[in-house]
């Protein structure tokens, strides 16, 4: 959401999103900089956002305003702090560094969107060791900037560096969230690009217009027949009989106690989902 906006920033509290990403950086002009700033500490500090995170999208550390967003930020104390163009693993304790006054409660996501993070994936994943650092957003549009690339139905050109970043997010134990899909007339291209993403691995889509919200809840959820099966799996793992077993045979399928943590996984995601749908419905929650 455009911090500049502050329709926009009243909107967002009531999308069906899991969470909401208020954007200092691209999203606003450089003459609106302070003005949005301000406004986005009204809008964390008011709160109303349910069971949301708020993520703020601060500007780098190498513009005019990177430092003075943080500071600013540090007394209302949002969920996470998204920093952009993160390149390195220093960069990583850069942004770290400056959010010393923040309570432990609030994460450090970054964006991966510069050719040299990519070749550097490993190292920067690795400083969640002993950073805020807690998810990994890609920034696909920068990406193609960057390198030249088209983005295509498919993104061919991308695969490599969608690949190696959720590898290295699950090497980190780290979140991490796929790029925007730019088309917002083409809902069956959302669709595919989030089926994609799913298949990649990543926990979720980062969207530029509420119409986009609902195909990527749909494709991010899990069906109510994999949630029946996790379920089953979880059931006869369960079992006395089957507690040294490392293999069995669930609804004609050969699953192994991997799988079961993956079941496991699933069946969380679900309570969460439905905790929130709940949430969402209930009058006079939003705080």
């Amino acid at each position: 959401m455009p911090a500049s906006n502050a329709k926009a920033i009243e909107k967002a509290r009531s999308l069906a999103c899991d969470a909401v990403i208020l954007d200092l950086e691209d999203a606003v002009a450089p003459s609106e900089k302070d003005s949005a700033r301000s406004r986005v500490v009204g809008a964390v500090q008011a709160g109303g956002f349910g069971y949301r995170q708020v993520v703020v999208r601060i500007n780098g550390l190498d513009t005019p305003w990177g430092a003075a967003d943080i500071a600013a930020l540090a007394d209302v104390q949002p969920d996470a702090i998204l920093a952009p163009k993160v390149s390195t693993a220093d960069d990583v304790r850069r942004y770290d560094a400056l959010m010393a006054p923040f309570p432990a409660r609030t994460h450090l996501w970054i964006m991966i969107e510069t050719a040299r993070s990519i070749f550097r994936i490993e190292e920067i994943a690795d400083a969640a060791s002993n950073t805020r650092l807690a998810a990994f957003v890609m920034g696909t549009n920068d990406i193609c900037k960057e390198t030249n690339a088209r983005m295509t139905n498919g993104r061919a050109a991308l695969l490599p560096q969608l690949s190696l970043s959720v590898s290295a997010a699950r090497m980190a134990g780290l979140a991490i969230m796929d790029g925007v899909y730019n088309d917002l007339q083409d809902a069956a291209g959302l669709e595919e690009e989030c089926c994609q993403g799913l298949e990649f691995g990543f926990d979720g889509k980062t969207l530029i217009h509420p119409s986009q919200i609902a195909i990527a809840n749909e494709a991010f959820s899990p069906t109510a027949a994999e949630i029946e099966f996790a379920r089953l799996v979880i059931t006869e793992f369960a079992r006395p009989e089957n507690a040294s077993v490392g293999v069995l045979r669930v609804d004609g399928k050969m699953v192994e106690r991997l799988h079961l943590q993956q079941c496991e996984r699933l069946v969380a995601i679900t309570e969460i989902l439905t905790r929130n749908a709940q949430e969402a419905a209930m009058p006079g929650r939003q705080v």
